[in-house]
């Protein structure tokens, strides 16, 4: 088909031998060249389009203090020395939680950031972070690690740690430069650390605007991130682990310092009512959204700390976050039938919707595959994508469009979500009606004595390939009953329990290629 589009030239010229053919076929060559340039760069165009459609989907959901404080924060700030006193502490500081997360090995900007957090400082350590670290340089010096470490400090400094003059000066810096740098850019998670380094820097230090300013944003955020059943609103159950145990360290405060805080005793225990109900029977998080262990303290030690502080958990069902737990004697399932996130701070969010864990007789069975990274590639992209995660692609599409290392653009929403908070539960997404095709696919969950029923129901017209995923924990088998119209495939996949760690298991896919509507029943033996 090429030659016949060449010029006649080429086309006859190719009948002969000798420098008549080496002519043509240096034309030919060159004709062959544009075209694949020509391809390429079309390639390239559409590839850019693309990136461009995915950067507006994004940014129209940000909040407009968001994009303007990207500008602004470029800005250069000069470090400054203010010079206060210490308050008085009245009240009693009770021990927290004693927890250093995983060390990281790989370097990443994640490490980087850790080895500023100091959750375990000591003299030495502080002494020659002062030394080594230079006001507003380096990655010790941007808003997050500076929030956890003036936090973690101070905490030390409560708990018997010597306040030298150097520390007490390096901590009134490192809190002037966070009042000017809060992460009004991110929000979420990162703008409640802020907040939270400012109030412990407002109480550990006499006047000053820091406990006003930090108070202004936590009287805020606190309503807007902690949902009504006591879930953060990032929805991921790590994350929440954190903010769980800020606000524990704020009511810890508060009672050091009687008088300057609110009493937060009553999120905190809704927080714990939550966490409680998102753990499998091994005491430990489900793997949803950005979730891993060794990052956040551990559950036990939370509600440890929790019941020092004299504070009990509220039972909740799970209801405004989307997640639901189905349970009987011997079974557990938790099953996302929740958004991704907020709409402005989606960065957490994976395309998970609709996946559940389960566990049976004490053993996790199935679970989503976890992140090992938070490093933009094709790992990353994978962790967050649909495919690993125990739910339904269509057509090779994320159901909602994760991209680069943190940001989302088409969001799958869920709706129709009914359940009896016991044996069954069923919900529906729209991420694939941005096909041109559109698809809705509804699963309901039935958890019986001996099994659990799946029914994965893809409503819609024109014909897709649909793929079914159940990753199988580590070491674990299950009895997983394809419907029989699936052709079934078992493939060596990994799961990523902690950052930096890829442990081999197996994954049970589910195929199929065919005309829309259609319905599966998949059922997993429980014996």
């Amino acid at each position: 088909m090429l030659v016949r589009g060449c010029p006649t030239l080429v086309r006859k010229g190719l009948r002969f031998g000798g420098a008549g053919a080496f002519a043509c076929r240096l034309i030919f060559s060159q004709f062959l060249t544009g075209s694949s340039i020509f391809i390429i760069r079309l390639r390239r165009r559409r590839r850019h389009e693309q990136l461009v459609l995915k950067e507006i989907r994004t940014v129209r959901c940000l909040r407009p203090v968001q994009i303007v404080n990207r500008f602004t924060r470029r800005l250069p700030r000069q470090p400054r020395f203010p010079k206060p006193a210490q308050r008085v502490r009245v009240g009693y500081w009770l021990e927290p939680v004693a927890y250093e997360p995983a060390p990281l090995t790989v370097p990443s900007r994640l490490r980087d950031y850790t080895l500023h957090y100091h959750p375990r400082p000591g003299a030495e350590l502080v002494e020659r972070w002062i030394l080594e670290n230079p006001p507003a340089t380096g990655a010790g010096w941007e808003p997050y690690p500076l929030s956890l470490r003036i936090v973690n400090w101070i905490k030390w400094v409560m708990g018997g740690g010597l306040a030298t003059r150097s520390v007490s000066e390096s901590l009134a810096a490192q809190a002037d430069y966070l009042s000017r740098t809060v992460e009004h850019h991110l929000l979420a998670n990162h703008l409640f650390a802020n907040a939270k380094a400012m109030v412990f820097a407002g109480c550990f230090f006499q006047g000053g605007a820091w406990l006003g300013e930090g108070l202004r944003l936590l009287e805020r955020e606190i309503p807007e991130q902690i949902l009504a059943d006591g879930g953060h609103f990032e929805r991921s159950p790590m994350y929440h682990s954190l903010i769980f145990e800020d606000v524990l360290d704020l009511v810890n405060l508060g009672r050091a310092y009687p008088g300057l805080l609110p009493d937060w005793s009553g999120v905190a225990a809704r927080m714990s009512g939550w966490l409680k109900q998102m753990l499998h029977p091994d005491g430990q998080i489900a793997f949803f959204n950005d979730s891993a262990l060794g990052v956040a303290p551990e559950p036990r030690l939370l509600f440890e700390y929790a019941a020092r502080l004299g504070i009990e958990p509220v039972s909740v069902h799970p209801a405004e976050s989307g997640y639901i737990r189905l349970e009987n004697g011997t079974t557990v399932v938790l099953f996302d039938a929740g958004r991704i996130g907020p709409d402005y701070q989606p960065g957490h969010a994976h395309a998970d919707t609709l996946s559940f864990e389960l566990s049976h007789r004490g053993q996790r069975l199935l679970v989503n595959s976890g992140i090992s990274t938070y490093e933009c590639g094709a790992e990353r992209q994978w962790q967050r994508g649909t495919a690993a995660h125990n739910t339904v692609r269509v057509d090779g599409c994320d159901q909602s469009e994760v991209w680069s290392a943190f940001r989302v653009a088409r969001r799958a929403r869920p709706f129709d979500v009914t359940t009896d908070n016991r044996g069954w539960a069923e919900a529906a997404h729209d991420g694939y009606h941005r096909l041109k095709a559109p698809v809705t696919h509804r699963r309901r969950i039935e958890l019986r004595e001996h099994d659990l029923a799946i029914t994965d129901t893809l409503d819609g017209r024109g014909v897709h390939e649909i793929e079914l995923f159940f990753h199988l924990y580590p070491g674990a088998s299950a009895d997983i009953d394809l419907d029989p119209r699936l052709t079934r495939a078992v493939e060596e996949t990994h799961f990523h329990p902690r950052f930096e760690q890829a442990i081999p298991n197996r994954t049970v896919v589910g195929r199929y290629r065919g005309a829309c509507p259609v319905s599966f029943r998949t059922g997993i033996r429980l014996p």
